[in-house]
């Protein structure tokens, strides 16, 4: 190979190095990882976009305990809301409902806890703005052993069932439940 050639061939791959860092940065809208608080690593970010004039909104995230001791995550403030609380969906008698999680959700030594919808959940109650797709929403979340994290959530469509989803198919909605822009 010439020298010309190996010089391409580098940038090249130093190109493609490049986008592949900044592109996994992102995974289908949502942010892949990056964000620690304590023993618990926080990943794959993301929230819903709601209609203008909607009091409460929605955020969702993974979360891994490396530890040896169970810890808790609970929201501390958001940028976006006066209120931030982990919430988590069930079903009882076929009709969906949705509690706050007192002190936070637990996580177990080596789990992993998915909040998407119909589950665990942030809660952001009393909205100052809507949730605008394509923008980002802020949150700061704090682990039992009082550290704490500000985590960017991007925001996807409404309804969206997953970051980079159409909206709709969602199952935060349906018989029994009442419409996000309606909860107080």
């Amino acid at each position: 190979m010439s020298t010309c050639q190996l010089r391409r061939t580098a940038c090249a791959f130093a190109l493609a190095v490049s986008f592949s860092l900044i592109g996994g940065a992102m995974i289908g809208g949502a942010m892949a990882a990056g964000y620690k608080a304590g023993t618990l690593e926080i990943g794959q970010t993301w929230a819903r976009a709601t209609p203008k004039g909607a009091a409460s909104g929605a955020a969702y995230l993974t979360v891994t305990n490396t530890g040896q001791t169970p810890s808790r995550l609970s929201c501390v403030s958001s940028d976006a809301a006066a209120t931030c609380q982990i919430h988590h969906m069930s079903s009882h008698d076929g009709v969906m409902q949705m509690r706050p999680v007192a002190d936070g959700v637990q996580i177990k030594p080596g789990e992993t806890v998915v909040f998407k919808p119909g589950g665990y959940h942030i809660m952001l109650g009393a909205l100052k703005h809507a949730l605008q797709q394509g923008k980002t929403v802020e949150a700061t979340l704090k682990a039992d052993d009082g550290s704490q994290v500000t985590v960017q959530f991007p925001v996807a469509a409404i309804g969206a069932p997953a970051p980079g989803a159409a909206a709709g198919g969602g199952t935060m909605g349906g018989p029994g439940m009442m419409q996000m822009n309606k909860m107080h």
